[in-house]
């Protein structure tokens, strides 16, 4: 597979906002707020983020526009990683790029969007309380 071939599927979009969001989810990990997306057509998720929160500058500052790919490792070749390859559930793999001054999100999985929205993240590194 060569990245000209890899197939980009839209997932969700992420906004910073300062705004408290309904239904919001907290990480200790990330230091961030997220809000609910996976009832919404438009897939949005709010993050608001806290002091000291480690994510890079462009993820805390910018929206970000996140795509399924079939491998996170072909995807992310001669690109600038600002978030490490991790995976935040199980099946559920992640990385973040820098592309012309804006974060991507890349997600590589087999979950289906049920799975991905609704179920509970057992074992979670984003939510470990």
């Amino acid at each position: 597979m060569n990245k000209k071939t890899l197939n980009y599927i839209f997932h969700h979009m992420g906004i910073p906002t300062t705004k408290i969001q309904p239904n919001e989810r907290y990480s200790s990990v990330f230091k961030m707020h997220t809000s609910e997306s996976g009832n919404s057509e438009f897939r949005i998720q709010y993050h608001r983020f806290e002091p000291g929160c480690p994510l890079h500058p462009l993820l805390q500052s910018m929206p970000h526009i996140a795509f399924k790919v079939p491998s996170i490792d072909e995807a992310i070749k001669d690109h600038h990683v600002i978030l490490e390859p991790y995976f935040p559930f199980a099946g559920f793999r992640v990385t973040v790029i820098e592309f012309d001054g804006a974060p991507i999100e890349l997600i590589e999985t087999n979950l289906t969007e049920e799975q991905i929205w609704t179920a509970p993240q057992e074992k979670s590194y984003i939510y470990p309380d």
